[in-house]
């Protein structure tokens, strides 16, 4: 079987599952959804980071985004950056422990820091958007911005794709395929606008699906300079014909944030 084969059944099985947990779980069985992807997507980064096998830095990582994503759930803005703060300040303590027998050296110190800001901070604007007034739609909304966006970028890509992006992190990207991308994005935003939030105004769609979709494909990007960095072509073999966990939510933990403050801020 092929790994596109692989790609679209690995599609048709978890998107139903998804649609059901969105639309009917509530918030609580969302929440738990992000969470326990959270610490999949953490998991996979301590891997790459760390390497094999149980160390502090891992420990303190999936404590760290346990209390984040807890925060979240609690929907307190000021307890999230209460964790954050007194994380930071655990991890460079916890740092000076490791003196003695690892030398003045901060690089573990650093990936514990990027890793909790990264994954667990980022995801943890699912939970917040998600509580929000018409959360299920704009859950929904950021699907259909980003997948609508993956979908035209991959198949242009294939078909009219010569100039690469940044082949460096990415050879498969190509110029044609981002404006695919973009193209594709405003597409899909505008169409759910049209069939499944009227109250959205035209310009606003337009907005998220143009930046959301810039914004997804650097997450993208950043995710394959981390994967790049660790000399590994997948994050983990989670899903078939996709990858590891944050082989998918790369975009989508770019694109959720901008969506969430853009939303909270700039329509009224």
């Amino acid at each position: 079987m092929t790994p596109h084969m692989k790609r679209w059944i690995t599609g048709i099985i978890a998107v139903p599952i998804l649609f059901c947990i969105i639309t009917y779980g509530g918030e609580k069985a969302f929440a738990v959804l992000i969470i326990l992807a959270s610490l999949a997507g953490m998991e996979e980064y301590n891997r790459m980071a760390f390497g094999q096998g149980l160390t502090l830095e891992k420990a303190e990582t999936m404590v760290i985004a346990l209390l984040i994503l807890f925060s979240a759930f609690f929907a307190n803005l000021s307890l999230l950056l209460a964790v954050l703060t007194f994380a930071v300040m655990t991890v460079l303590i916890l740092n000076l422990l490791r003196i003695r027998n690892q030398g003045l050296d901060m690089t573990h110190a650093g990936r514990v820091i990027l890793g909790v800001l990264y994954i667990p901070l980022l995801m943890s604007h699912f939970i917040l958007i998600r509580q929000s007034q018409s959360g299920v739609l704009w859950i929904f909304f950021i699907l259909v911005l980003a997948f609508a966006g993956d979908i035209a970028a991959y198949y242009i890509g294939r078909r009219f794709g010569k100039h690469k992006l940044l082949p460096e992190v990415s050879p498969g990207k190509t110029v044609e395929g981002t404006i695919g991308l973009v193209a594709g994005s405003i597409a899909g935003c505008l169409l759910f606008k049209l069939f499944l939030f009227p109250m959205l105004p035209v310009a606003h769609a337009v907005v998220l699906g143009l930046v959301g979709s810039v914004l997804g494909q650097l997450g993208d990007l950043s995710e394959s300079a981390l994967k790049r960095a660790a000399g590994v072509k997948d994050s983990g073999t989670l899903l078939p014909g996709h990858g590891g966990i944050l082989d998918r939510l790369d975009c989508l933990m770019f694109i959720t944030p901008f969506v969430y403050y853009y939303q909270g801020y700039m329509i009224r």
